[in-house]
């Protein structure tokens, strides 16, 4: 990891598969409406700025900006939306990433891929962005976290265009889809039902025509028109959500990518639509889980869950490994440039004063001999010492940045407030 170290208070916490288990994710995952509503108590209530509030089916992550540490405060707000008792115990689960350096590069690695599950995952950044615009209604984005994000989508686009980072189609559907297509190699037409079709089951209906031509996949959702549209899209069949029930009971795979906070497929109602002697393989992509654990002990079923669906180890994959020093590269340089703006940020208002002060200067002694001077000379006065200010200006500024990028503007901030009476010094 980069050793810059920025200035900023930015920190985060994150919950993710790589310490906590499903059974402990799913109790704290967060819908759209409840990234909302935690998004307003952690910004009005705790006063908590640059806040993003990121939930996906691998992780939930809270990044913001505070002089002190928030996280345990921030867990119990987490652990009340959600009516989750979070005790000591939890503390375990959660990853802290306790200062602005970790906390940005652990948000590129996130957003870009590199900490996923299926390395390269390209649904990520859409939840990234969809996070940040959540961020931004709510007024609870900041000019770090602005400038962050920006950083991090210019990076995405630069992997996407230098790098064969995210070639192949490597990411948790298509990592479902060769499951299914493995499991079910023996049967000459497998019948696949997906049933939800957010992101993931959106991305799941041109993963099984796209890469494993199936010969009958169909889809249920809720909203008749989203499916209806993707049916027609993908050359789909389509089932009727009144008509689920009778669907399985015809279907050899179900693919379940539901949103909901319990379980939606039952033991009875998984029990109901199984024939004597049938098989049926469920794939739940859920989180909650959408298909209770005790549908797999029901005779002739198998159940995988997204924590079972191993990464493929596959040509994409390998490929995908070999260019992540690119990736971590090119990281590192747009962590630079932040840092650099960062720095830049933290002596603005020393400018801003240094350029007030000059103005002061100037108006002051325009007053004093301009009752000497006829219109004409005033004018000629007033844009020739306005252009010898900016000149001034232009140098001392330009020397600001250039010490940032060194990582050390404190010296020649010291020395510019002493030598023009700026008053008090920065904190840096």
């Amino acid at each position: 990891m980069t050793q810059l170290a920025f200035a900023h208070p930015f920190q985060a916490l994150s919950l993710s598969f790589k310490h906590a288990p499903l059974e402990v994710r799913e109790q704290l995952a967060l819908n759209e409406g409840e990234c909302h509503q935690l998004l307003r108590t952690l910004h009005q209530e705790l006063n908590l700025s640059d806040l993003l509030v990121l939930s996906t089916c691998q992780r939930t992550e809270v990044y913001y900006a505070a002089r002190t540490d928030r996280n345990e405060e921030i867990r119990q707000a987490l652990g009340q939306l959600k009516n989750c008792l979070i005790g000591p115990g939890w503390e375990r689960y959660f990853d802290v990433l306790p200062d602005a350096t970790a906390a940005a590069h652990h948000l590129f690695a996130v957003s870009l891929g590199l900490e996923a599950r299926v390395l390269g995952d390209s649904q990520i950044i859409g939840q990234v962005k969809q996070a940040y615009n959540w961020s931004v209604r709510a007024q609870a984005a900041g000019p770090f976290l602005h400038r962050l994000l920006h950083s991090v989508f210019a990076a995405h686009k630069r992997v996407q265009a230098v790098t064969s980072f995210r070639c192949g189609t490597a990411s948790v559907s298509s990592a479902a889809v060769e499951l299914v297509a493995e499991l079910t190699a023996h049967l000459p037409v497998p019948r696949v039902l997906v049933v939800g079709l957010g992101s993931i089951g959106t991305d799941l209906c041109r993963q099984l025509t796209a890469r494993h031509p199936f010969g009958h996949v169909s889809l249920c959702n809720r909203t008749h028109a989203k499916a209806a549209a993707l049916a027609d899209a993908y050359g789909l069949h389509l089932v009727a959500f009144e008509a689920l029930s009778a669907a399985l009971r015809e279907t050899d795979v179900v693919i379940s990518a539901i949103t909901c906070p319990q379980a939606f497929f039952t033991t009875r109602l998984v029990a109901e639509t199984m024939e004597p002697g049938s098989r049926k393989l469920f794939v739940d992509l859920s989180v909650p889980r959408s298909v209770a654990p005790a549908v797999a002990r029901l005779p002739g079923v198998t159940l995988y869950n997204i924590d079972a669906i191993r990464a493929k180890t596959s040509a994409a994959l390998q490929q995908r490994q070999a260019t992540v020093p690119q990736v971590r590269a090119i990281i590192a340089q747009h962590l630079s440039e932040l840092h650099t703006w960062s720095q830049l940020l933290q002596v603005s208002p020393l400018i801003h004063r240094l350029k007030n002060h000059l103005e002061l200067l100037r108006q002051q002694e325009l007053n004093r001999y301009g009752k000497h001077l006829s219109p004409a000379e005033i004018v000629l006065l007033d844009a020739t010492t306005r252009s010898l200010m900016q000149k001034v200006l232009k140098r001392q500024v330009l020397q600001l940045k250039l010490w940032c990028q060194r990582d050390s503007p404190r010296p020649l901030a010291a020395g510019l407030t002493a030598l023009f009476d700026l008053g008090s010094q920065l904190t840096f």
